[in-house]
């Protein structure tokens, strides 16, 4: 079990001593590239300095994974096998489960009963499902008559470059390099500067389980140079990144200046979550809205940042998100008693007060938050609520990636929906209606990859994740990510 209490999670950070190494070839590697200072935002202060991977790293990494995959006994294995080494990596995090939520927590500022009840969670049952896939994956014999025999087979692409952020550092992780390695693949991780020291601890985890040296590295760097090297590097046959579509943009670049690789995107979002008159309980819809853009400080890709309430019923709901964000406790992410911690780092909370302030020049009206909290160290932000706020205001249409919801009403469910894809984003959407034909027509009207209706971010391993638009490609989770790091082979034998 977890520690309980404020002071027990101290006294673990107290006494916690972080990888900080790249792990390479299956060996701790310090790299020459120097090394970077690690700030915590919880409190702003150095937490360790990690070492700073440049194209040297990268390419050690790169030749490790390759060797791994061409001469390695990992992409021969037999899929039950890498099934068994898959289950043991997530009995691994799971024996390690508290250290892993403590690392997260200070790193990157989530309450830490969220990194080990939710985050911890997800990455212990990824490793579990695609090692309980990996033996069940079925090629095909089409038919073709008495004088031919085809088959076609799905084999592992080759090397892999997993690229992800600091929001969910764990989770996304887990999310590329699990499907991956059951397919039979080499790994490059790459964590985001700001959260490097729960992604190196997992690799490690992961050697000990049972993975060849080469199969999963873990370098720690700079997006500019480290996420640079990757996606320009000729060895790679894969990447797959979670970020922001500008970064994204960057990635596609990269592979038509190299190698053509694949490019898988899981990028941003300006989700929104439609309440309609009818919907079965008008307060679960509030507070569902209020959990969801303030759970982990909004830095989600997902969150709800768009509240789209029917005029008839805006005063009744939007008082209810506004009590609940006043109510929010806002403190240390060690305090099991935070609801709400820091954002992740000084640089992202001025771009969150950045569109704070625009959406004031802009006429929104601030409804509560909108400023930091005048007391304790770290990046605080008050839970914050725009309502009055029309589709062409910046803070309606750019991602803020902060504890920051946009309130605009319509009055028709065709309003609702124009609304609702007046976006250059499509990840994910809510609705909240108890009449069943609205909900079928307005989820297929809406361009998302997820709709939620009556609730927001369920669901499960065995359903596929990812957007439309400028939201990304590809599908993370489900046996659909395995498509992205196999390729389809005919064999056609005349008999």
């Amino acid at each position: 079990m977890p520690p309980t209490t404020h002071a027990e999670w101290l006294s673990l950070a107290a006494h916690l001593v972080p990888p900080t190494h790249h792990l390479i070839g299956g060996g701790d590697d310090p790299g020459k590239g120097g090394a970077f200072p690690l700030v915590s935002p919880r409190d702003g202060q150095v937490l360790t300095e990690v070492a700073d991977a440049g194209p040297g790293e990268v390419d050690r990494a790169v030749a490790a994974a390759r060797r791994a995959f061409d001469h390695g006994p990992w992409p021969r294995m037999s899929p039950t096998e890498r099934g068994r080494v898959l289950r043991r990596f997530a009995d691994l995090v799971e024996l390690h489960r508290t250290e892993l939520a403590l690392l997260v927590s200070l790193e990157m500022g989530k309450p830490v009963t969220e990194a080990y009840d939710i985050e911890l969670r997800a990455a212990i049952t990824t490793l579990r499902y695609y090692g309980e896939l990996a033996d069940k994956l079925i090629d095909e014999a089409p038919q073709t008559g008495g004088d031919a025999l085809a088959l076609v087979t799905r084999e592992p692409i080759g090397v892999v470059a997993a690229v992800v952020p600091w929001n969910f550092p764990l989770t996304l992780a887990t999310w590329k390099i699990a499907p991956a390695l059951a397919a039979g693949c080499a790994v490059v991780l790459k964590p985001s500067e700001q959260t490097p020291l729960s992604a190196l601890r997992l690799g490690r985890l992961g050697s000990e389980a049972g993975l060849p040296d080469g199969v999963l590295n873990v370098v720690a760097g700079r997006g500019p140079v480290a996420g640079r090297a990757l996606g320009l590097h000729p060895d790679v046959d894969v990447l797959a990144f979670t970020g922001s579509t500008a970064v994204g943009r960057h990635y596609l670049r990269y592979a038509a200046d190299s190698n053509l690789k694949r490019v898988w995107l899981e990028l941003g979002g300006k989700s929104p979550n439609i309440v309609l008159p009818d919907a079965p309980d008008l307060d679960t819809a509030a507070a569902t809205a209020a959990w969801g853009i303030f759970f982990n400080a909004g830095e989600m890709c997902t969150a709800p940042s768009r509240l789209l309430v029917h005029s008839s019923i805006a005063d009744r709901v939007v008082d209810a998100v506004v009590e609940r964000a006043r109510t929010l406790r806002v403190g240390d992410p060690l305090n099991p008693a935070t609801e709400m911690g820091p954002l992740a780092s000084a640089r992202h909370l001025d771009s969150v007060l950045d569109h704070i302030a625009a959406a004031h020049g802009d006429g929104a009206r601030l409804r509560t938050g909108g400023r930091t909290l005048t007391d304790g160290d770290g990046y605080h932000l008050r839970p914050t609520v725009f309502d009055q706020v029309t589709p062409d205001m910046r803070i309606a249409r750019e991602e803020v990636f902060g504890p920051v919801l946009s309130v605009l009403t319509f009055d028709t469910v065709e309003q609702a929906v124009t609304l609702a894809n007046d976006s250059a984003y499509g990840l994910a959407a809510g609705l909240w209606t108890a009449d069943l034909s609205t909900a079928h027509q307005v989820a297929r009207q809406l361009k998302a990859g997820t709709v939620w209706v009556n609730c927001y971010e369920e669901g499960g391993l065995n359903v596929p994740f990812g957007g439309f638009k400028q939201s990304g490609n590809g599908r993370d989770k489900s046996g659909h990510a395995l498509e992205k790091f196999t390729e389809l082979k005919t064999t056609w034998i005349q008999l």
